[in-house]
């Protein structure tokens, strides 16, 4: 019995995003062409034009799978951790000390750090589905019953974490870590 039409259709729009994925870890967005996503994903280019009409329509849909992904992986994250206030300021502190799939040290991290990047450096709006995501989780963030200040100290920590790991500006060693974390738990249980 054949796959129908949806699945078969879905199974090749995910093999040319895996393949626009691995192309532009390895080689950017100047390594990324239709007949090199047609060629990697075992597509015809035709196939490939069927699913995304262009270069930009390829990163589109990365940025969006992406944003997608991000959201997806946050709400398990926060899922995880107990009720009750502070339960989203664990999440992100779970997520920017590496205990999510999507963290530094993961390899999905890395991938989605050049997906990032190389959508940003090609056109900036394509970045649009990830900041609304990302929009979402600081709205989420202030309204987790903490003190706004401590919400955004853990916001300001996080996305510090990621840029630094994402830029290699540096490597911090695991007492820093141990002692911001302890002094970013320590700002989440504070009574407001």
């Amino acid at each position: 019995m054949n796959a129908p039409a949806t699945t078969v259709a879905a199974d090749a729009r995910t093999r040319i995003l895996d393949a626009v994925e691995r192309i532009v870890h390895a080689r950017g967005v100047a390594g990324l062409t239709l007949e090199a996503a047609a060629r990697e994903a075992g597509v015809s280019k035709g196939g490939l034009l069927y699913h995304f009409a262009s270069k930009e329509a390829l990163l589109a849909g990365l940025m969006q799978r992406l944003a997608a992904f991000v959201g997806q992986e946050f709400d398990a994250n926060v899922g995880r951790q107990a009720e009750g206030p502070g339960r989203v300021a664990r999440a992100y502190l779970a997520w920017a000390f590496g205990e999510a799939d999507c963290s530094p040290g993961h390899d999905h991290h890395d991938r989605t750090a050049a997906v990032f990047l190389a959508a940003f450096h090609h056109d900036p709006a394509l970045l649009d589905p990830m900041r609304a995501v990302l929009v979402r989780m600081k709205a989420e963030l202030l309204a987790d019953g903490i003190p706004h200040g401590a919400a955004m100290a853990v916001l300001a920590a996080a996305d510090g974490l990621f840029m630094a790991n994402l830029f290699g500006h540096y490597r911090h060693a695991e007492a820093d870590f141990t002692a911001l974390r302890a002094t970013l738990e320590a700002l989440i249980e504070a009574k407001p």
